[in-house]
């Protein structure tokens, strides 16, 4: 049975979700017992990005800004990413594993699922898209 450290993920979680601090995000990996366990947590989305890698599954959690110039909001992107060399067997517990990971983080507009057929997709400017969509409406002149 998959364990996690649900109180250090938490505490990272809510860290991320503080607008009083300058982590934007944290990433969850699998070690080598098969444990999930906080892997790292930052601010620059590229730093995020490059933590995913082909042969590991990963969940993230990421806060980014949306809006217009009346009004600007964080808003949170709960990402699974399922990497090219991760075996059948892996990807089938993906799912059930994933939902021990979201009680923990609960609250995002966004959930997205990345790996192989769309990893081209994992791109801040594409999230930051799905986040306008699921905003709802913007007031403003369009400017951001």
């Amino acid at each position: 049975m998959v364990k996690i450290d649900k109180d250090e993920i938490l505490a990272a979680y809510e860290d991320v979700r503080d607008d009083k601090t300058d982590t934007h995000w944290l990433v969850l990996k699998y070690n080598e017992e098969g444990d999930i366990e906080l892997a790292a947590k930052g601010a620059e989305f590229a730093e995020f990005r490059s933590q995913f890698v082909d042969n590991e599954r990963t969940y993230g959690f990421l806060r980014q800004y949306t809006g217009d110039e009346l009004s600007k909001r964080a808003k949170f992107v709960f990402i699974t990413w399922i990497g090219t060399g991760v075996s059948p067997l892996k990807r089938a517990k993906t799912g059930a594993e994933k939902t021990m990971v979201k009680e923990i983080i609960k609250s995002f507009a966004v959930e997205c699922l990345f790996g192989e057929e769309n990893a081209e997709n994992f791109t801040e400017e594409y999230i930051k898209e799905l986040l306008v969509k699921a905003g709802g409406a913007n007031y403003g002149t369009g400017e951001r």
